[in-house]
């Protein structure tokens, strides 16, 4: 089949073949970026934390009257009244362990800071320093958040310190993920060296490497230290708690009512909130509630620009053959076949779609340009953009087969007759 009397006919109808030709460009660019913004929150959403999600209990709660924690006998009230609740926690039927600590993963409530293998951090300098965040907890962390120690030991009883949150960082021995380990020692190995925990000149010594341990961050702030924590030896003592309890299995619904009312009972001068008893569960599903919507919302405009688009192209065909209906005929009649007029609207969609997808590449390599410019977004990998092309033009063929099929029908007799 010849191409050139489909040229000649698309010139003949050529706002149609531009219109069309830019419809499926602005699909293109459109659903290429939306795909890749759904394929970046999948993977944010379901990137593990690296601790045991499952039978997990977070408490925050806030004393009421509070001593101050600015002297050391209002320290030592107010961790007093937190070793009290920790014992109260414990003793509650189908809880396995309970542990203090200042933060979660994908809590979205951070002390952020940078730790460095230099007693100074110099801040022009990125080299001198890695950032992290760093939680707070005692011996009993690692087997209620259930992280997997896979260098050195645990904290011991004696080396948990209890003071406000910036003695607290002073610490003399820290445990780290292997992530950030790996980024502070080239050779891979951590225990026993020397860190200094956000510029200060006082060394700690790292005694442990963690698996992995998710920041509390969510969004695109934290994302290229998301694996970065230390966990530091310790209760802090503020005007606040948190407490993270885990339960045994088929437990935690009788544990999460049970909470409150024993905590009151401990102690009533204090306040708890609605949300201050969440399993972790809901922790993770608020976190990742803002990836969820967006995700929903690009894959439903996705869907909508694809049916639009598809329909535009039968709608476009279907007027087409309408207006040839009388050369179609005549072809007919010189003794083309059905296969020969499928084949010719086929082909001819095909082009305006090629037309389109090469337009379509610029302009969604150009929107993914001032993503990146405006939102931090990464690059639009160059097979995402094949693979809109190949599927866009897939979705010209299935678009234009009904109308072709229907042209590939009209009768020689009918058209000739007419003539």
């Amino acid at each position: 089949m010849s191409i050139h009397p489909i040229f000649a006919a698309l010139r003949k109808h050529t706002s149609g073949v531009v219109l069309i030709s830019l419809q499926i460009a602005l699909t293109l660019a459109i659903v290429c970026n939306a795909v890749f913004i759904i394929a970046q929150r999948i993977e944010r959403v379901n990137r593990p934390t690296g601790i045991d999600e499952s039978n997990l209990i977070a408490v925050t709660q806030f004393w009421a009257g509070a001593p101050s924690s600015g002297n050391q006998a209002g320290i030592d009230k107010l961790d007093s009244m937190q070793r009290l609740d920790l014992a109260t926690l414990r003793q509650l039927p189908g809880v396995a362990s309970v542990a203090p600590i200042n933060s979660l993963p994908l809590l979205q409530s951070a002390w952020n800071g940078a730790v460095s293998t230099k007693p100074s951090i110099r801040l022009g300098r990125k080299a001198d320093f890695n950032r992290s965040t760093f939680y707070v907890t005692d011996q009993h962390g690692l087997k209620t958040l259930g992280l997997k120690l896979v260098a050195g030991r645990n904290f011991r009883p004696g080396e948990i310190a209890h003071d406000s949150m910036s003695s607290i960082m002073a610490a003399s021995q820290v445990m780290m993920t292997r992530a950030l380990a790996d980024r502070l020692f080239s050779d891979g190995h951590a225990i026993g060296k020397t860190v200094y925990l956000s510029g200060r000149s006082k060394p700690a010594t790292v005694i442990g490497v963690v698996a992995r341990m998710q920041t509390p961050n969510v969004g695109q702030f934290g994302s290229t230290w998301v694996w970065n924590s230390v966990i530091v030896p310790g209760r802090y003592n503020e005007f606040y708690s948190r407490y993270i309890v885990r339960t045994k299995p088929g437990q935690m619904a009788s544990v999460m009512k049970a909470i409150k009312p024993a905590l009151y009972k401990a102690n009533p001068m204090r306040v708890m909130k609605d949300d201050a008893v969440r399993s972790f569960a809901e922790i993770r599903a608020k976190a990742y509630r803002r990836d969820i919507g967006m995700a929903v919302l690009m894959g439903v405009i996705s869907l909508i620009l694809v049916a639009v688009t598809g329909a535009g192209i039968v709608g476009l065909t279907s007027f087409w053959v309408g207006q040839r209906h009388k050369q179609i005929g005549v072809r007919r009649a010189l003794g083309a076949r059905r296969v020969d007029i499928l084949r010719y609207f086929q082909t001819e969609n095909l082009i305006i779609a090629g037309i389109g997808a090469a337009i379509g590449i610029v302009m969604a390599v150009g929107l993914n340009l001032v993503l990146m410019q405006h939102l931090a977004m990464p690059r639009l990998p160059i097979w995402v953009v094949l693979t809109g092309v190949v599927l866009v033009l897939i979705l010209g063929q299935a678009a234009v087969f009904v109308p072709a099929r229907r042209a590939s029908r009209v009768s020689p007799a009918s058209a000739t007759r007419s003539v």
